[in-house]
């Protein structure tokens, strides 16, 4: 990366190969430059008095580094990864008798010490060294500026995410000293997949195994996990624990503490609070504690000797971060467990495709237990048809089946039942009348959406469908599917008249409820553990998850069914689901077997097919029209993309909630979709960034929203 002065000027409107030249031309007329010796009179640092800074501004033409002259008086606390304040304002600054003037103060991180700059004019100088603190590794450093290049950001935005702000009173307090390396804790529950044990020998042993882990069903996957940091532990090496939202965390947590003790993990989560989360991340970075347990923003953790890294339930929507450039903490692992040579561990109940890809590439081995094992700890899930309604006036106005009602009432004899209800606001598509299968389109396979006079459109290129057949059974008619979430708390505390009815969701998430007889209504992701286990789980309105317009709604559906279904007690305890969802449908029949993980790969072979991702590489490009026709006659794009549309996007209402990134309120924009083969992930990247950095360098006013690997397709 270039350098180019402290203020910013100098490369407006040049390229980087050109500017290069002119500074050579320069620096051979002049012959060899002397350091800079003083600023404003000021006597600057004698040894290395340039500073290379990368300035917090965050937008794509100014991702590089600038140079910056070191006073003498900041000298000792100038060092490399210290946060540091520096005069800049690009574009409205004049040199005025070897000074300058304007330009306001920005924070930034000072990335290293040089003897001389390759600018040819006076340097700006150092206005402060916020903290002494070295907070930006060069290890750091390195994985911010790999995930920058991966999803076409900016390396600052990065790092606002990877360093926590700074807390003054937290900094000021030592780090206790780092505790002697533990025991190697027994594989404990480990031993009931076909290569547990040789997993968790292998990392006690200072091997770098890398496994994709289809968990059983069960509290047990916390202990698993705890044990896993555990041998890394005793190997002398550090470990790092990536789980979806604080109550996961705080499970992992116990379960370290109840292994390894106090004091030889810290745990990383917003709930902390912003002083205790620094003094814990403090912590991990000055070596006092070598173990790491939290939420996404932990992905960044500056774990010393790193020798594993770990996420669990890589498919939750909470493991994508929603500020730019929007990394998946799951990428972000498998970057520094390539970086630093280090083993990996993705685990969950389910099974999403990315995880089905890394073992069929034979990046990643898998751990999984033999069927027995699975049957002996799943519970019992039967298929329930919604036509069928109970005979019970108050379970018909709950609409509860037949089976599902007698499922519920037996669960209820013996302890507590969770029923899970989707949540609203889950998008129609359409499907075949007779099958139901989704309408695909002929020639990307995107979803295809109802529009005004009855005409099908792509969801994804917008190209129309006259003569639409179903390529399952032939059928020419379409109906839209289910959607939306009923109130059902009300209704079923009707239904059951003499049982406690709690309710977990967006409100209110509870963490766990008593063993005793209760009904437990939750919106997915929201379950609550119960002492003991249930009894029965009722999983209701299977269609409003399966009829997502999204290429996931299938895979999310399972996901979250499993995920459900796992808190249940095994079926020799007694332990039954019933799911209402068509029974012939694959992730339905997946649930029924208990076979996340043949469900992933199935997932896979269809999308190697069909060219979607994980296979393919994936970036939505969105904007007014106008924004986005010209951005996408600008970039050069690799050889081998495609382009997918553009497409309207819905018009966002105010007071309506709306999903990250959404169009502005009222404004009409389109969306593009633009992928690649394998292997053309990082020159699609590569040519979304230059593009976006050249607009924003000639002052493109309109906004126009890249995304790398959207999550959301449909």
């Amino acid at each position: 990366m270039s350098s180019a002065n402290g203020q910013g000027e100098g490369a407006r409107g040049v390229p980087p190969e050109q500017l290069a030249l002119i500074r050579e031309s320069v620096r051979e007329a002049k012959g060899p430059r002397a350091k800079p010796r003083t600023w404003r009179g000021a006597a600057l640092a004698k040894e290395r008095p340039v500073a290379r800074v990368l300035v917090d501004k965050g937008v794509l033409h100014l991702d590089r580094y600038f140079d910056y002259a070191v006073p003498e008086e900041l000298d000792a606390d100038a060092q490399p990864g210290v946060r540091v304040r520096v005069r800049f304002g690009a574009g409205r600054h004049r040199v005025r008798e070897g000074r300058r003037e304007g330009g306001g103060l920005i924070d930034g991180f000072l990335v290293e010490r040089l003897a001389e700059s390759d600018y040819s004019g006076p340097l700006a100088a150092l206005a402060q060294v916020v903290s002494p603190e070295p907070v930006l590794s060069e290890e750091l450093l390195g994985l911010a500026r790999a995930v920058a290049d991966r999803y076409a950001g900016s390396l600052a935005d990065v790092l606002q995410l990877a360093v926590p702000p700074r807390n003054a009173r937290a900094e000021s307090q030592e780090s206790p000293a780092p505790l002697p390396v533990p025991q190697t804790p027994d594989v404990g529950s480990w031993g009931r997949y076909g290569r547990g044990d040789a997993f968790v020998r292998s990392l006690a042993a200072g091997g770098t195994p890398r496994a994709v882990w289809n968990a059983l069903p069960g509290p047990e996957w916390a202990d698993e996990l705890a044990r896993a940091v555990g041998a890394t532990l005793a190997s002398g090496r550090g470990a790092l624990v990536v789980v979806p939202d604080g109550r996961a965390a705080h499970r992992v947590d116990a379960a370290l503490t109840s292994l390894l003790g106090e004091g030889r993990h810290a745990v990383l989560t917003a709930e902390a609070g912003p002083e205790k989360r620094y003094r814990q991340w403090l912590a991990v970075r000055r070596g006092s504690v070598r173990a790491v347990v939290g939420t996404r923003a932990a992905m960044f953790a500056p774990v010393r000797d790193l020798g594993l890294v770990a996420i669990w339930d890589d498919g939750d929507d909470s493991h994508s971060e929603l500020h730019a450039p929007q990394p998946h903490a799951r990428e972000v692992l498998l970057l520094r467990a390539a970086h630093d040579k280090c083993a990996f561990l993705l685990g969950s109940w389910s099974c999403t495709v990315e995880a089905a890809q890394l073992v069929e590439s034979g990046w990643a081995a898998p751990l999984v237990a033999d069927r027995e094992q699975v049957r002996a700890t799943a519970p019992l899930v039967r298929t329930v048809s919604d036509g069928d309604l109970a005979r019970d006036e108050a379970a018909r106005a709950a609409r509860l089946p037949t089976l599902a009602w007698q499922v519920v009432r037996e669960g209820l004899r013996h302890g507590p039942v969770l029923v899970q209800v989707p949540r609203r606001g889950y998008v129609p598509r359409m499907a075949c009348v007779r099958c139901r299968a989704p309408a695909r389109c002929r020639h990307c396979a995107g979803p295809l959406e109802g529009q005004d006079g009855g005409v099908l459109r792509c969801g994804w290129c917008g190209r129309g469908e006259e003569a639409w057949h179903c390529p399952e059974c032939g059928g020419f008619r379409l109906r839209a599917q289910v959607v939306g979430a009923r109130r059902t708390a009300e209704e079923l505390g009707r239904a059951f008249p003499a049982v406690p009815v709690r309710t977990s969701g967006r409100e209110q998430v509870l963490d766990t409820v008593p063993g005793a007889p209760a009904l437990v209504v939750s919106t997915p992701g929201a379950e609550p553990v119960a002492e003991g286990g249930y009894a029965a789980a009722l999983l209701l309105d299977g269609w409003a998850m399966l009829g997502r317009p999204d290429l996931r709604a299938g895979e999310d559906a399972l996901r979250r069914w499993i995920g459900a279904a796992s808190l249940v007690r095994a079926q020799g305890d007694g332990g039954k689901v019933a799911v209402v969802a068509e029974p012939t449908l694959r992730p339905v029949q997946a649930l029924v077997r208990w076979d996340p993980v043949g469900h992933a790969v199935r997932e896979l072979g269809e999308r190697a097919e069909l060219g979607f991702p994980p296979v393919s590489r994936m970036a939505a490009v969105s904007g007014t029209p106008e924004a986005l026709a010209g951005f996408l006659s600008a970039v050069e794009l690799p050889g081998d993309a495609e382009v997918l549309g553009p497409v309207p996007l819905p018009v966002a209402e105010a007071g309506r909630p709306r999903r990250t990134g959404a169009p502005p309120v009222g404004e009409r924009w389109e969306r593009a979709l633009i992928r690649v083969p394998p292997g053309s992930g990082a020159p699609l990247a590569a040519a979304l960034k230059a593009a976006q950095a050249a607009r924003m360098a000639q002052g493109g006013s309109e906004v126009v929203r890249v995304r790398i690997d959207p999550p959301d397709i449909g």
